[in-house]
This record gives C-alpha cells, structure tokens and sequence, in this order.
C-alpha cells in the first residue's frame, strides 16, 4: 500500500508597496501569476519608504517598520490573500528602518536587523496570524540595508549589508527562526540589494550598491550556499525589492539608477525556476525607491 505525500501548495502572487519618489509613497503594484506588473492602487496606511516585507500565514503578507522622514516605525500592514493592504497596526519592538524580513518555518515570518538611530542586529519573529512579537536579542554583526530570503525547507537566509562598510556576511535561520551566528560571504559585498526565493527551495540576491550601482546577482542553493557573481542582466541600481511569484519564479523591481529623485525607475526583472535573471521590462508604476516585496496568494 502506498500513500502520496501531501504537497503544501505554493504562493502564485506578489505584491510591491510602500517606497518614495522624493515624496513618500504608500501605492501598491500587484504581481500575477505570470509576471506581469499592475498599475499603481491606491495605498492603505503610513506613507513610508525604508520599509521590509515577507510572505506569512502561507498565502498572505506583512510590510512592516521603516522611515516616515521625521522618525522610526514599528507599525505593520497585513496583506490579505487578495492582495489588499490593511491599515496601519501599531507596532511591536524597537522602531527602525533599512532592515530585512523573510519567510521561515510552514508559514512564519522573521524581520532582523536595521537602524534603530544605530546599526543592530535585533530580530522579531511574526506568528501565522501576523502578529509580531517582542525584540529578541540579536545574533550576528549588526548591519543595515541587507536582504533576506526564504530557501529550503522552511530555512531562511540574511546577507549582505552594511556594518560600516560593505559586507557580503550571511547568517542562515532556522526552522524555528534561530540566526546562526556570521558566515563569511561569497560574492561582491554590498548594501541596497532585494533578495527573493525561487525555484521551489533556492534564493537569489541582486543589484545593489558598492560604491556604484550593480546588477549582480548571487545564487542560494537549497543548503544556504551563497554562489558567486553571476554578470548584470538589466540596468545597475540600488535600493531595489523583489518577490516570488508563480510558484517557483522572482521579480526584482524598482530602485533608483543613480544619485537623485529623478532617477528612480519602475523597471523590473523577471528570474526564472533556474534562477536566470531577464532583461529589463518597462516600468508600469510609479518609479521610486526603497519599497519592498513579498509573496501572497495560493490561487493563480
């Protein structure tokens, strides 16, 4: 007698919010199930920028924290499997901004690091229901304007960043959420990137800023293993986000080509289930900077 494994179904949407033009923004831009961006919606809750998202609860989202240009947050906005951003929820732990956040566990989520007024490597992990609990101590060098991604089976990885200078450290997470002390990284040390997951159980970081805008991408195998430089495909920037979608793909989105409020870009990159990065599409909505994105959605 033989029994079939049960297989988790896969999150098939994405979504990118939040970021700023000049001007702080709280617009969405949904992502179907093939890769194609929507137009600008309206936002819901605090205009901010410096924000991080990841996908929770399985088929749902959270952005939380970030900069509002006067102070830190530490509020969230829950998204729903329609891709409907919720209103401001006050927030839990110590209020920040540049940090990273991925998936973990069957449907956890994890935020770490960030700017508190100074770099720290504090983590808050986020339940199933989107609640996020109080600061737990970090593990790791402290460091701002890193990335993070889910890879595995419900693991999760952190890199890249600055502590000072330009880092390429990576901490892997556990199944239950525990940062594994620092790494030393593979690939060009950098800050600004995004990080997605793709192929079903493997990661990619790109783009970023090392003095200058890259487009280099860094693959995860599904061991947590950083590859080296893959060559840029699609315009050099920083400050730029990406999510998975359809199942087993990433988008990176967004970000800002060089010095200046007009230099934002909406552009994006599809990557596919081998994790290879597609030339630039033309942007759809509004160019800006610093937004961020996660998963959602089981339906196609």
């Amino acid at each position: 007698v033989t029994a079939d494994e049960p297989v988790a179904p896969v999150t098939q949407k994405g979504l990118f919010a939040f970021g700023s033009t000049g001007d702080l923004q709280n617009v969405k831009n949904l992502v179907n199930s093939s890769g194609v961006v929507a137009s600008d919606a309206t936002g819901v809750g605090t205009a901010r920028y410096y924000v991080a998202a990841a996908s929770y609860g399985g088929d749902k989202a959270i952005f939380a924290y970030g900069y509002d240009d006067s102070s830190n947050l530490s509020m969230s906005n829950l998204v729903n499997n329609s891709g409907t951003v919720g209103s401001d929820v006050s927030g839990v732990g110590t209020a920040r901004f540049s940090l990273a956040a991925a998936g973990y566990g069957d449907d956890l989520a994890i935020f770490a690091y960030g700017d508190t007024g100074s770099v720290t490597s504090l983590k808050n992990l986020c339940n199933n229901s989107g609640v996020i609990a109080a600061d737990v101590t970090g593990v790791g060098t402290a460091r701002t304007e890193l990335a993070a991604a889910r890879y595995g089976v419900g693991l999760a990885v952190f890199a890249y960043g600055n502590t000072g200078s330009f880092s390429s450290l990576k901490n892997l997470v556990s199944n239950v959420g525990v940062v594994a002390s620092d790494v030393s990284g593979v690939g060009t040390a950098r800050d600004v990137l995004a990080a997605a997951a793709y192929g079903g159980d493997k990661a990619i970081f790109g783009f970023g800023y090392t003095g200058s805008n890259t487009g280099v991408t860094n693959l995860v195998n599904n061991v947590g293993v950083i590859a080296s430089d893959v060559s840029a495909v699609g315009t050099a920037r920083r400050m730029v986000a990406a999510t998975n979608y359809g199942g087993d793909k990433a988008i990176f989105g967004f970000g800002n080509t060089a010095d200046g409020i007009t230099n934002g870009t909406g552009i994006t990159n599809l990557v596919n289930t081998s994790g290879v990065v597609a030339s630039d599409t033309s942007a759809v909505g509004t160019a800006r900077w610093y937004t961020a994105g996660a998963g959602y959605s089981f339906s196609a």
